[in-house]
């Protein structure tokens, strides 16, 4: 007689064990000889060795399957009890590379060329510069692939950051700790990563460090490693922010820096840090720039005509 414990605390139970335990039934029914009890974020297995060891075997790949596209359903539950997790696996690659499976299993991936670029370049490169114009999915897929390494173990931790410079507006005073002064600067983050993790699960990653994020300055001094790390809007970082950025970087760490130099913020006489970069760097080894333009567009169609017409407007 064995028993075993197995943690299911990375989400909600019920998103795991289906409404009314209905994919816990389907376990259950599949070994009738071991006892499966439920208790908060725990399943409790006893029975036979053998067969506590076979369910075990199973129970890893739902949960890995889960972890993956964050859901699980019968006909899923159903497949890799009856060995035919390959056949899973095989389903899943042939809609193409993606990246990581989001909310309520929307699948996130490269929808480009360009973005695709972004995805092969920085899987060869420890740095990659993704300069374009907004809606070209520059930090979205950025925060994928933060994601998907976190999934993967690649890294231990996503770090996530913004210059907090103001869009031609004067907020003012604004309200609250220093949080709640920060955060509106640091929304678009947010709302990428709420896409692609589970809203629970990604309150216990910024509660425990495991994801971070934070305004520039508060890089100073650190070395960030075993991390992957982005950073967004870097058109608005001077010259010396963005080599005090990139000289963070730590042996086991990834970076990923973001901006549309046609949308500087900074003071007149303050020249941007990437537009810089683009001369400075572009011979290292290891760093890399990825050009995305109106033809990345994944938003409303009439977007590139609006980026078309800047463009035109400008060069006159």
């Amino acid at each position: 007689m064995k028993e075993l414990i197995l943690p299911i605390d990375f989400t909600n139970p019920v998103d795991f064990l289906g409404i009314n335990d209905a994919n816990l039934d389907l376990i259950q029914k599949k070994f009738p000889a071991l006892k499966i009890v439920s208790r908060g974020n725990e399943l409790k297995i006893i029975g036979d060795d053998s067969q506590v060891e076979v369910l075990h075997g199973k129970m890893i790949e739902l949960i890995n399957h889960f972890e993956k596209t964050g859901r699980l359903d019968a006909e899923d539950v159903n497949m890799f009890l009856n060995g035919k997790s390959a056949e899973m696996s095989l389903k899943a690659e042939s809609t193409g590379e993606v990246l990581v499976y989001g909310q309520n299993g929307i699948v996130v991936k490269a929808r480009t060329p360009n973005q695709q670029r972004m995805v092969t370049t920085s899987e060869k490169n420890d740095i990659v510069f993704a300069i374009g114009p907004a809606g070209t999915g520059k930090t979205y897929t950025a925060v994928a692939l933060a994601v998907r390494a976190l999934k993967n173990k690649e890294i231990r931790r996503i770090i996530l950051t913004r210059p907090a410079v103001e869009a031609g507006e004067n907020l003012g005073f604004l309200p609250g700790d220093l949080k709640e002064k920060i955060d509106p600067y640091l929304r678009p983050l947010y709302d990428a990563l709420y896409d692609m993790i589970p809203g629970e699960k990604l309150k216990t990653f910024l509660e425990n460090g495991v994801i971070e994020v934070a305004p520039l300055a508060f890089m100073r001094g650190r070395t960030l490693d075993n991390a992957f790390v982005i950073l967004d809007e870097a058109q608005n970082a001077t010259e010396s922010q963005l080599k005090m950025f990139l000289t963070r970087m730590g042996p086991s760490a990834k970076f990923i820096v973001t901006g549309d130099i046609t949308q500087i913020d900074l003071p007149v006489k303050q020249p941007s840090g990437l537009v810089s970069a683009i001369k400075v760097l572009k011979n290292i080894k290891g760093i890399d720039f990825i050009f995305l333009d109106a033809g990345d567009v994944v938003r409303h169609r009439i977007v590139k005509d609006i980026i078309h017409a800047y463009q035109k407007h400008e060069q006159k």
